[in-house]
């Protein structure tokens, strides 16, 4: 895995022209990309790059409103802007919050996506490239994360879309990013069912986590243990079993209940967490289902199963 930020100390150049009276405005798309120094913010912003966005790189928060002022009024040239804020522009960071309230102000519709890394995946990776962490000083590379880590946690927070990139390598964090910006039409919402093994830890980007444990084990039965919940004969024995097919049923209806939520609040993407032991058998076979009944609800959706396989 080698996803390394390119530390480049060039800063943005934005012009501020007067635009030509009597241009067309039209509000172009925001998207504000951040997260952790290492967690692929340089290969997101490649990614939209190649799907036609505007990208700018390090560009200091305050010049946002100014960047998203000279698309409006770029006669359409403009129709789609990503901006990566990182720590590398630590000077001018605390000036996000004020910019994203103008944007609000204005009403600008923007997204933040975050990318997101364990420690010890972020290490490997300044270690491979043998660059310090750009919040270290003269500390170790854990000390610069953890400063990083306190220092972006409001923004995280604020996310539209997080993403943990700890065992994604570059060709998989694109096919993500391609999966939620590829498409011509934004859809109402967008949703990730991941299953997971509890063995392997909790998913960090799950925005909601269920745990299916309590349906007895296709581990213990012989002749299903080689098999995956992605197989026809395990996903019978799971779906068969008492409380199984109500458990869908309720759980389903409670996802419509929070996705009208989401929906009003101006969520657009959602990460649901189907945990089992070993996340081979249960949590497989109960997120396909999951994410079968979500589709047919309209709400697009993508199944990725995280640690099938590990075993």
């Amino acid at each position: 895995m080698t996803m390394p930020e390119d530390e480049r100390g060039d800063g943005a150049q934005v012009s501020t022209a007067n635009p030509v009276e009597g241009s067309e405005v039209t509000i172009p798309e925001l998207v504000i990309i951040s997260g952790m120094s290492g967690a692929g913010r340089s290969t997101a912003a490649k990614c939209l790059e190649d799907l036609g966005w505007f990208v700018v790189d390090n560009l200091p928060p305050e010049l946002i409103p100014t960047m998203v002022d000279l698309g409006a009024r770029s006669q359409g040239n403009v129709a789609r802007i990503a901006v990566v804020v990182d720590v590398r522009g630590r000077n001018f960071f605390d000036n996000l919050r004020g910019s994203l309230a103008d944007l609000a102000a204005k009403r600008v519709a923007r997204r933040i996506v975050f990318l997101e890394a364990s420690d010890d995946a972020l290490v490997r990776r300044f270690e491979s490239v043998r660059r310090p962490h750009p919040l270290q000083g003269d500390g170790r590379i854990v000390d610069g994360i953890e400063a990083e880590r306190t220092l972006l946690r409001e923004l995280r927070g604020d996310a539209d879309l997080v993403i943990d990139t700890s065992s994604l390598n570059v060709h998989e964090l694109r096919a993500k990013l391609d999966a939620q910006f590829a498409g011509d039409e934004e859809p109402e919402l967008r949703a990730t069912v991941m299953s997971f093994g509890y063995k392997y830890g909790l998913p960090v980007d799950a925005d909601l986590v269920v745990d299916c444990r309590f349906l007895p084990n296709p581990h213990w039965v012989p002749e299903l243990r080689p098999y995956t919940g992605t197989s026809e004969e395990v996903a019978a024995y799971v779906l068969n079993q008492p409380g199984a097919k109500e458990f869908l049923d309720r759980y389903t209806e409670l996802l419509q209940l929070v996705a009208a939520g989401y929906r009003r609040e101006g969520k657009r993407y959602v990460t649901i967490a189907v945990g089992c032991t070993g996340g081979k058998h249960r949590s497989v076979a109960i997120s396909e289902k999951l994410a079968r009944r979500l589709s047919d609800e309209g709400v697009e959706t993508v199944v990725v199963h995280r640690d099938m396989g590990r075993e």
